[in-house]
Parts: C-alpha cells; sequence; structure tokens
C-alpha cells in the first residue's frame, strides 16, 4: 500500500514540475482586471537628452519646458531597497487570482490553485491568503474557509464600492451540494453556506445593495438572495442571459420552448422574450418578444428583434427601462452580421454595425440624445467576426475622446482618433521623437486587435479619470518594420500629441493620480530584477532593481483607481525541484515623501496649444482649464488629491455639430454630405409610434454638447401625423406563478429536429467547408513597406489557436 502511495505522490509530483504557471484575473467590480502575462530583464534607458522636438510640431504643455534635461533622484535606489517587500508562496500551485476589496483599504485577497485531472476524477488543492497592506505581507487564512477546494473559474466575488463583501464559491462535486464562503469584513472571516442549487456563473451583486444576490443554476434556473447569500429562492426558469439595471430592476431573456442550453439556445435566437422585474422577482412584466439578444448602456435599453421571415433582425430602443420603444434608425442585419454597443452614457451612444461577409469590418454610427436617430460616423471600422475584437477605446483621463482602428483600402491598419464625441475623426500625429522614413507617417496604436493576433503587445491602452490628459499605449510609427517590437508611447494632452518613452513591450501602470508612472519590460524567457519609474509623465524614466535573485516575471497589480503609492510584481522562481510564485511590493511613498503644495501645480487648457488664445480650446461647447502636476515636481498628490477643473461656456460653431441622419463626412473633409443611397428621397423615421419628417441641412448638435449662441444649423422634425408601430414588441404581465407557454411534445421535436439539420448544414458550410478570415497588414501606408524593401513581412498569421468557441453574434456582449 504504501509503494502504491509514493508512486502516486510521484506522479503528482512530476506533473506539477511540468505544469505552465497561469495567472487567472480575479472578476471583480469597480476595478480593472490585470492579466499576468510573462516578462524579461529591462533595456537601456530613453532619456529625454537624446530626443530632439521637430520644429514644426508645437508640443502641448510647452510651458513645462518638454526639453529640460532629465533631473537626477539622488540617494533613491537605497530609499526604494529600504521599501521593497518580498514574500514567497510555498505551496503546490500552478494558477494564481488577486483580488483587491475595498477602495483604498490595502487589503488584497490572493488564491492560488494546483489542480490535476486524476483518472476520471479531479484532484486539488487551493490556498488563500491575505494582505492589509498593498501585498508587502500575506496572511495564509485557509483555515477560514476549512481548507475547500475553490472554483478557480468562479474566482473570488467581491462587492461593490467599500463593502468589505467577498464571495468565495466552493467546488462543486456531482450529487452533492456547493457551498460558498462569505465575508462581510473584507476577509477577515468567513461564513459557510450552502446552496439549494449548482451555480452556472459567478454570483452577482445588485450594484445598489450587495446584500442582494443573484446568479443562475447550471439548469438555467435563475435563483436570488436578499440576505447576503443565506437563503435562496427561485425566481424564474429556463434564463437564457440576465442582467442588473438600474433603481434595482432585473432584466433577462428566457425561451418560451423551455431550453437554454448551448445548441438550443442557438436554434432559437430570435424567438427570445424579454423580461423585466422590479421587486426582486415576485413578478416579472414581459416587455419585449422575438428577441435575439439585449444590452444595457447609460439609461439605454437596447433589443434586438427578429423580422417577421426571420431573415434580418433591428434594433429598438428605450429611455423609461423597457416600457416603451423605438425603431432604431440603423440598418437591419442578417444571420451573419451583428449589431455591438461600443460605449454608451446617458447623452448618447456608439453602435457598430458589421458588414455583410466576413470582411470584419463595420460602420460606427452615433446616435442622438434619445438613442434613436443613429448618424455614420465612421467607415470600415476594423471587428473582427471570428474573435470578436475591436481596438475603440474609451480614453478616461478627457472627456470625449475615443481611439480606435479602421482597415484602409490598402489592406493597412491604421489608428484614428476623435475629440468630440465622434463628431470628427483624424490619424493620430506623428510621435515628435517618433522614427519614421517619410514625412506623412503617423503614429499606429496596438489594442484588443494586436493582442488577438499574437503581436508582442503585453497591455492594452491605458488611461485614468484623475491622471487628466494622460495615456500610456504600446505603438509603432511607419512600415511593417516596427511591428514585430512594438514600443510604448506616451501622450500627456489626451492623445493629441505623443512621445516615445520606452524602446520595446513593456507592462505599465498608472499611480499617484499620474505623479508616478512605472514599467517592466516583457520578455517571457527571460528573468527579471528591474523595475522602470518616472516621475515626470514619461520623459525621463529610472531603474531600480528590486532584487538580486531575478524572477520570471508575470505582470502588475497596483490597486485600482490609481491612487496608490504601492506597485507588486508577480512572478514565479524555479529550483532543481519546485517551481513558487513570488510577489514582489515596492512602495514609492518615501520617494515622494513631499507632499505637493500649490506651486507644484500649473493650470492647463484642454484641447489647447495656446493658453492666451481665448478662441482656442473649446470642446463639446465648453473650455476646461485644470490644475495639473508640473513635470519637474516630485511630490506626493495623495489619497484625497482631486481633479480640478473650471467649465467656460462656448459660443457654437460647427465643430459641436456632427452629421445628421442621412450625411457623413466625406473622405478627408469635414464637411457633411449627403449619403449617396438616400440622394432625392425624403428623410423619414418612426418616433414614439409617429411617423417623422427630417429637414436638416446635414448637421445636428453633438450628445453632450454645451456650447451656447453662434451656428446653429437649421433643423425640423416634421410630425407627418401618419401612425408607424413595430408589432415585434409585445408586453403582458406575470405573476409569481409564471405561466410558460409548451407546444405540443412532437412538434416541438420535430421543430427541435428540423433546426439542428439546418444548422448542421450550416455550420459544416460555413466553418468546415469554407471559413475564412482576411488577413490584415499592419504598414501604415502600403508606400511605407516597399520603400524599404519590404515585401510580405507584415501579413501576419490571425488565426488564433486556442479558441474554444465561436461568436456569430456579439450581441451577447453589447455591453455589461
Amino acid at each position: 500500500m504504501s509503494t502504491v502511495f509514493c508512486c502516486v505522490l510521484v506522479v503528482l509530483f512530476s506533473v506539477a514540475l511540468c505544469m505552465d504557471f497561469k495567472v487567472r484575473p480575479s472578476s471583480f467590480r469597480r476595478s480593472q482586471q490585470t492579466t499576468f502575462l510573462k516578462s524579461h530583464k529591462s533595456r537601456n534607458l530613453l532619456s529625454l537628452k537624446d530626443l530632439q522636438e521637430p520644429d514644426h510640431v508645437k508640443m502641448k504643455r510647452s510651458e513645462e519646458s518638454a526639453q529640460n534635461q532629465c533631473q537626477s533622484l539622488h540617494g533613491y535606489d537605497s530609499t526604494l531597497k529600504n521599501n521593497t517587500h518580498t514574500h514567497n508562496f510555498n505551496d503546490l500551485s500552478g494558477m494564481v487570482s488577486l483580488a483587491w476589496v475595498g477602495d483604498g483599504t490595502g487589503v488584497l485577497l490572493v488564491l492560488t490553485t494546483f489542480q490535476v485531472p486524476l483518472f476520471i476524477m479531479r484532484f486539488g488543492q487551493s490556498r488563500l491568503y491575505r494582505s492589509e497592506d498593498y501585498g508587502k505581507t500575506f496572511q495564509d487564512i485557509t483555515d477560514l474557509i476549512n481548507n475547500t477546494f475553490i472554483q478557480t473559474e468562479f474566482g473570488m466575488a467581491i462587492g461593490p464600492e467599500n463593502s468589505g463583501k467577498v464571495i468565495l464559491t466552493g467546488d462543486l462535486t456531482e450529487g452533492r451540494v456547493t457551498k460558498i464562503f462569505s465575508s462581510v469584513d473584507f476577509g477577515k472571516s468567513f461564513v459557510t453556506s450552502e446552496l439549494p442549487f449548482h451555480p452556472l456563473m459567478q454570483i452577482t451583486y445588485n450594484p445598489r445593495d450587495s446584500n442582494i444576490l443573484m446568479v443562475y443554476s447550471i439548469s438555467y434556473d435563475l435563483w436570488l438572495s436578499e440576505d447576503f447569500g443565506a437563503s435562496w429562492r427561485k425566481i424564474h426558469e429556463t434564463v437564457c442571459l440576465m442582467k442588473w439595471g438600474i433603481n434595482d430592476t432585473i432584466f433577462l431573456t428566457t425561451n418560451p420552448s423551455g431550453s437554454c442550453s448551448e445548441w438550443l439556445y442557438f436554434s432559437d435566437r430570435g424567438m427570445l422574450e424579454l423580461r423585466k422585474s422590479l421587486d426582486y422577482g415576485k413578478t416579472f412584466k414581459t416587455i419585449g418578444s422575438r428577441i435575439y439578444s439585449f444590452g444595457l448602456g447609460g439609461r439605454f435599453v437596447f433589443a434586438t428583434i427578429m423580422s417577421d421571415s426571420g431573415s434580418t433582425r433591428m434594433i429598438h430602443v428605450s429611455v423609461d427601462q423597457g416600457e416603451t420603444w423605438d425603431m432604431a434608425q440603423l440598418p437591419t442585419v442578417g444571420h451573419e452580421q451583428f449589431y455591438s454597443i461600443l460605449a454608451a452614457n446617458n447623452d448618447m451612444v456608439f453602435m457598430h454595425v458589421d458588414e455583410p461577409g466576413d470582411s470584419s469590418i463595420g460602420t460606427i454610427y452615433v446616435s442622438d440624445d434619445r438613442g434613436i436617430v443613429f448618424s455614420k460616423c465612421l467607415e470600415r471600422h476594423l471587428y473582427t467576426t471570428t474573435g470578436g475584437d475591436t481596438d475603440f477605446t474609451n480614453i478616461t483621463s478627457l472627456r470625449g475622446v475615443y481611439m480606435t482602428s479602421v482597415l484602409a483600402m490598402d489592406g493597412s491598419v491604421q489608428t484614428v482618433i476623435t475629440f468630440n464625441q465622434g463628431g470628427e475623426w483624424r490619424p493620430l500625429q506623428k510621435p515628435w521623437n517618433g522614427e519614421c522614413d517619410s514625412t506623412t507617417c503617423s503614429l499606429h496604436i496596438h489594442a484588443s486587435y494586436s493582442i488577438s493576433i499574437k503581436l508582442n503587445v503585453p497591455m492594452q491602452p491605458l488611461s485614468e479619470p484623475n491622471a487628466v490628459g494622460l495615456i500610456l499605449a504600446h505603438g509603432s510609427v511607419g512600415g511593417a518594420v516596427y511591428v514585430l517590437s512594438p514600443d510604448v508611447y506616451v501622450s500627456d494632452d489626451g492623445g493629441y500629441t505623443w512621445f516615445q518613452a520606452l524602446k520595446g513591450p513593456h507592462h505599465y501602470a498608472i499611480l499617484d493620480s499620474g505623479g508616478l508612472l512605472v514599467a517592466v519590460e516583457h520578455n517571457p524567457s527571460q528573468p527579471i530584477s528591474q523595475i522602470k519609474f518616472s516621475t515626470d509623465e514619461g520623459q525621463c524614466w529610472h531603474v531600480h532593481k528590486f532584487t538580486d535573485d531575478p524572477m520570471y516575471f508575470t505582470g502588475l497589480a497596483s490597486e485600482p483607481g490609481a491612487r496608490s503609492m504601492n506597485i507588486s510584481l508577480w512572478g514565479y522562481r524555479e529550483t532543481v525541484l519546485n517551481q513558487y510564485w513570488v510577489s514582489v511590493t515596492v512602495d514609492f511613498r518615501q520617494l515622494l515623501s513631499r507632499d505637493c503644495q500649490e506651486n507644484d501645480y500649473i493650470e492647463w487648457l484642454a484641447h489647447s496649444s495656446d493658453i492666451s488664445n481665448p478662441t482656442d480650446g473649446c470642446m463639446l461647447g465648453y473650455k476646461e482649464r485644470f490644475l495639473r502636476l508640473r513635470k519637474d515636481s516630485v511630490c506626493w498628490n495623495g489619497w484625497d488629491f482631486i481633479v480640478t477643473k473650471e467649465p467656460t461656456t462656448c459660443p457654437c460653431t460647427l465643430t459641436d455639430f456632427q452629421c445628421d441622419f442621412g450625411f457623413y463626412h466625406a473622405e478627408n473633409s469635414s464637411v457633411c454630405v449627403e449619403q449617396p443611397e438616400l440622394i432625392g428621397h425624403s428623410l423619414e423615421f418612426c418616433l414614439h409610434g409617429r411617423k417623422e419628417h427630417l429637414q436638416t441641412s446635414g448637421y445636428r448638435k453633438i450628445p453632450g454638447d454645451h456650447c451656447e449662441g453662434g451656428i446653429t444649423p437649421e433643423r425640423k422634425e416634421i410630425d407627418l401625423s401618419k401612425k408607424c408601430v413595430s408589432n415585434l414588441l409585445r408586453t403582458k404581465l406575470l405573476t409569481e406563478e409564471h405561466s410558460f407557454n409548451s407546444a405540443p411534445i412532437i412538434a416541438v421535436v420535430i421543430a427541435v429536429l428540423l433546426i439542428s439539420a439546418v444548422a448542421g448544414v450550416i455550420f459544416i458550410k460555413k466553418y468546415v467547408c469554407g471559413g475564412r478570415f482576411l488577413v490584415h497588414r499592419y504598414s501604415v501606408l502600403q508606400q511605407h513597406a516597399e520603400a524599404n524593401g519590404i515585401d510580405g513581412v507584415d501579413d501576419l498569421d490571425t488565426l488564433e489557436g486556442g479558441k474554444t468557441h465561436y461568436h456569430d453574434d456579439s450581441d451577447e456582449d453589447l455591453l455589461e
């Protein structure tokens, strides 16, 4: 017996040695997730004294002496060495999940997991650690959860805001109950309770009340708890998708035919019902039928509705939580196309409408303030069909700014940016210190699409609301020769101007509201021992050696909100017989020991290169002046730092208007012209059940624009006194005894068989016989690659390995 036991231990130990280390980001609200990749040792630093600004480029924030030499920080290495803390996780684990609990609390929970299949069973263990000092020290609290194996796919469900609530879901074993471990004191203690069902997903919190929980089971029943998991009640059956709305509203889709399983669900897309509850599931009201999908964004509720023929669908929108609906003035789409909400707030919506075929491009439309009348905003927008990847990025450090990628006619992928919520798009400027063989080249920013095709891009663009104007991103300048090794670029004015901050790909983070930047080079094959940091928004970088024993780096972790002064480097070290996780936390508070004073800040006018010009800086109807930290000030903004801004209303100009319904920007022009297919046709649309005729000069005010007076292009909406209504939406009240329609069993069986046969034919025809995907090139202009003698270097393989499923339609991901 002992011999057999020893053999099993040897096998398990061998498997552990062969395991690749993985890091799973924890699903937690209000905070960004960090997907940890492996990284490499530092290269030479880029010093500002080596950078020259071209004469024809006027730098923003020029009053901040961007051409000054880098100021040395004397004695910083010894200060940081005394504030560097290392923790070794000496357990058998191949995966780690991190979750910050609360805001500014410094509480970090770490779940390490070891798991291997053993014949038909699963063997594994997990350990739970807790830190109260931003990851400097950890306490093993596994005994608080009775050494239970925690479901890594569910992660740690963290309550909203500073509720201090945490939920861990235990191992789900067939035939046994599922246990959850809940905490109300930031993970200091846990209470065990049993679920009367097996969960299919992570438990979700009501955003307004963290005591209200909701989750659906593996049988697609929806369960709700009003006492933080102590008791549960089933509130609905056959739930395909559910979401929390505003004011405690619950939205869900259900399948009247009685199934939400994957194959039947896709065969019944377009036959779902949309329901909502205002009383935590005691009663439900059906607010839509023939539903294909739905999404929430800002104050809007969207639903895609199938037509009578079942071959096309259209979007309906509601601004009163589904009580009344209007048809959005958008093109209808077929089975192989999709809609996707790119961004939404209380003012307006960015909507992507896919082009027919496998082109991987579409058109962005922007809505009016009602979310009903849409106008064409950007054509040839890159959005891959197979992976659902788009580079659309909201720059949160300055209002109204968005970046994305378009596919040019020559097959190149180009980055464009808007500063007025889609009113106008333009290519990014060439970085003032960037290298390029052509005077017409521009900067391309790498985001989700680059990551999806396995370019060497470890992070997406990063911005923070409390770091005004600051953007960090990977980018390439010029032709494809630069693609294989993107560099890190920084903009300090919201995307108008850029400069190369670091050579090669890096992991990066924003600390102290932008007063401190940190970065680690990305090279998975080499262990690292250094971290870089900057106190002047990326112009000058310094190196700190945080260890004498290099480790294989997997990622950075800092408390969400960009106010912390602590950064944790995660990775692992190898010995002859083992691998183990390592966390190194560097506290920069003693380095920036001086509190910032009034004279450390300078007034900055957004969207302006000349603060003295009275007409400069107007954007979306008003100017905004900010107090920003001087680049040469080495001080601490602090946790209580508040972005100070002073708005001033501007008179209206054409820049405060976007192209109206039926109009679009002509190429390389800011003038709105009529869409060719609509020339000579009257512009009519349905609004609140009545047909309206639009008389327009081609412009309408951008939602959220606050300009007053000035230019106001003529625009009228005339009631034609004709009724127009979609018969695709019906409402009825369901009581607690939910009455579900059920067709005769024989009819259902026949329908399922027919639909399955059709779906099988379509699947084989499309994905087995003829599945194809466009290969995009990353040269900003094709002639750049040709001029450099490059032929085919940038024709990268875009087929991803390891895709576990295919997104036939991104409606599922409209907006969380």
